[in-house]
């Protein structure tokens, strides 16, 4: 928990790197959280079948998507990749496969987002 709250406190930094286990683990805790809401919506009947969302889990993924793009970022920028790499996901099957890809490598030594986080937490 203490990792997906240290991605929540960097709102909106967008500079710098984060680790994978930062990056997972808020993936994690997101996956719950919405899981969980959905699972609120369906007994409180606020899932709206047109929207293909509930109340809500519509109003967490509103308030994670700015803490989820910013620690994307990060995660590339620990890779040595611009954040921009994110569009990758416009492509359809072969753009999430190339970012799961992406997410799951090792860190790069120092470059030129900073030095290597790991290397400062030791």
């Amino acid at each position: 928990m203490n990792w997906y709250m240290e991605a929540m406190k960097k709102y909106a930094q967008f500079s710098g790197r984060a680790r994978r286990m930062e990056y997972w683990m808020f993936v994690l805790f997101n996956v719950i959280f919405i899981i969980v809401l959905a699972f609120v919506d369906g007994m409180f009947g606020t899932f709206s079948p047109e929207a293909g969302i509930g109340m809500f889990s519509g109003l967490y993924w509103l308030a994670v998507i700015i803490p989820g793009i910013s620690v994307t970022a990060r995660r590339l920028h620990d890779t040595s990749r611009s954040g921009w790499w994110m569009l990758i996901n416009i492509i359809p099957l072969i753009g999430p496969i190339v970012m799961l890809v992406f997410a799951c490598m090792d860190s790069h030594p120092d470059n030129d987002y900073g030095p290597n986080p790991k290397a400062i937490t030791a």
